[in-house]
């Protein structure tokens, strides 16, 4: 038996249609289950990012916990993974990338709202949650015990995938095209990187997250919006062109299409599943991380990480899906292949038509900033998992340094089945977790309408209270 061939098809099935339609329509079950308050609070969710109130218990701040989800979320999809998803499903899949991510934001936020529901201390006082300990508490009995023992062997299995080595590879490609590096060089240094930040923990991770997640994204956000301004002209039959061939029945092509051929269907295909794929709405690693917060009230956390899938999707993802729209280098023909140019070569063309030959730089320096956070945040979500599956702590100190150590076999050596291998067991982490969203969809609520309640009325009506008073002061 072709093993390659055999990996090829378990992957393509679980990334298919049927996965992809269970993803979207969990957040629209969601959405609408909770009267649209994840949309209707999405502002108020931005304005307490920074908040922390009083002494709650957690290990890190609600802004560390949401860097560090995000360091895990904004990677390589949102440079290479965007192009791949307007070559293959044209550029109106970025429209389906931004409705996935709409409806994400209720999975998102469900997804974190159990984490902290039913999060536990470990031996060493730090809190452990996620998926796993929302099926084992939540759902209860022999089948939440096996669920949640699949979602954390997934989601270990997958840590070493696409959390680390294929970063590392992505990281040293881009090093090496960029600035000469050698891969070798760059393995050895995101190792010891990595041990001198994982081995300390979690707390170590949120403090270096809260300060390169941020430095990468506004280094990014400001190079793209460059190419966006320079080449404004051609933004609003960019924009036309991306919505009309995200809603065609028939195969089209033209305009900032260039050869570019889709159909509604392999748009909504491919934006979907790069989009997923960015901003991890569903899977259930990003509720890991919101485990850890400080914070009061599940709700709150829930808000607050939710606003992960609208910065990594709808901001990051959009900057490259309108960079490359409006440089007029989509459907470009590489001539030395007689392919499409796509992936990462392609947001390099895009950013080229302003920066010249420094963009591949600047593309270098992004990839290699998004990757390396990418391999800190799903150091974390690997470790809880393990944690669960052997709670030993040496064994877990074992995972760090074997973790860090494998970022150097990533950088070095080719990884075409650890790819597919890593994408089947990113795939696989979601089956568990979205029956549990849909299983324990009334702990959610109730909760969400217990905070709307109790606690954000309050919070408005001392707004209001404040507000009035600042106005009998100024007359």
């Amino acid at each position: 038996m072709d093993f390659a061939k055999l990996l090829a098809d378990v992957n393509n099935f679980v990334w298919g249609p049927v996965m992809l339609a269970l993803l979207v329509g969990t957040g629209i079950f969601l959405t609408i289950r909770l009267r649209f308050l994840p949309w209707r609070n999405l502002v108020y969710a931005m304005r307490i990012i920074f908040l922390k109130k009083g002494e709650s218990e957690g290990d890190i701040t609600p802004f560390q916990s949401l860097m560090t989800a995000l360091s895990a979320t904004i990677g390589t999809g949102n440079i290479v993974g965007v192009a791949t998803a307007m070559v293959l499903g044209g550029p109106g899949a970025l429209v389906w990338m931004w409705i996935s991510a709409a409806f994400g934001l209720s999975t998102k936020y469900g997804e974190s709202v159990l984490a902290v529901k039913y999060r536990e201390t470990n031996s060493v006082g730090e809190m452990a949650g996620g998926p796993m300990y929302a099926m084992k508490n939540g759902i209860g009995g022999n089948l939440g015990k096996i669920m949640a023992v699949l979602f954390a062997f997934f989601a270990a299995a997958a840590s070493f995938g696409i959390g680390n080595m294929t970063q590392a590879n992505a990281m040293a490609a881009a090093l090496e095209s960029g600035f000469f590096v050698p891969t070798w060089i760059t393995g050895a240094v995101v190792m010891v990187a990595s041990l001198i930040v994982l081995t300390r923990g979690i707390r170590s991770i949120g403090t270096v997250s809260s300060i390169v997640v941020p430095a990468m994204s506004v280094f990014y956000f400001f190079m793209t919006l460059i190419v966006i301004c320079m080449n404004i002209s051609s933004v609003p039959a960019g924009l036309s062109e991306i919505f009309r061939m995200a809603f065609s029945f028939d195969a089209v092509a033209g305009g900032v299409g260039g050869s570019i051929i889709a159909t509604i269907l392999t748009s909504m295909r491919w934006g979907v599943a790069r989009g997923v794929f960015s901003n991890e709405a569903g899977l259930g690693s990003a509720p890991i991380a919101a485990a850890a917060a400080q914070t009061d009230h599940p709700a709150r956390q829930g808000y607050v990480n939710m606003t992960g899938t609208f910065f990594d999707t709808m901001i990051v993802c959009m900057l490259t899906g309108l960079a490359i729209s409006s440089s007029g280098v989509l459907g470009t023909i590489d001539p030395d292949t007689g392919k499409l140019v796509s992936g990462v070569n392609l947001t390099i063309m895009a950013l080229g038509t302003v920066f010249g030959d420094s963009a591949k730089y600047v593309v270098a320096v992004a990839l290699a900033l998004f990757s390396f956070s990418t391999i800190l945040g799903w150091e974390y979500y690997g470790e809880k998992s393990f944690e669960y599956l052997c709670s030993s702590r040496k064994a877990v100190m074992a995972y760090r340094v074997v973790y860090s150590m494998a970022t150097y076999i990533g950088a070095t050596m080719a990884l075409d089945m650890v790819w597919n291998i890593s994408d089947t067991m990113n795939g696989l982490m979601a089956i568990p977790n979205l029956i549990c969203l849909l299983w324990l969809s009334k702990d959610i609520a109730d909760v969400t309408f217990d905070y709307e309640k109790n606690v954000l009325a309050v919070e408005k009506a001392g707004e209001e209270v404040t507000c009035s008073g600042a106005e009998v002061r100024t007359e």
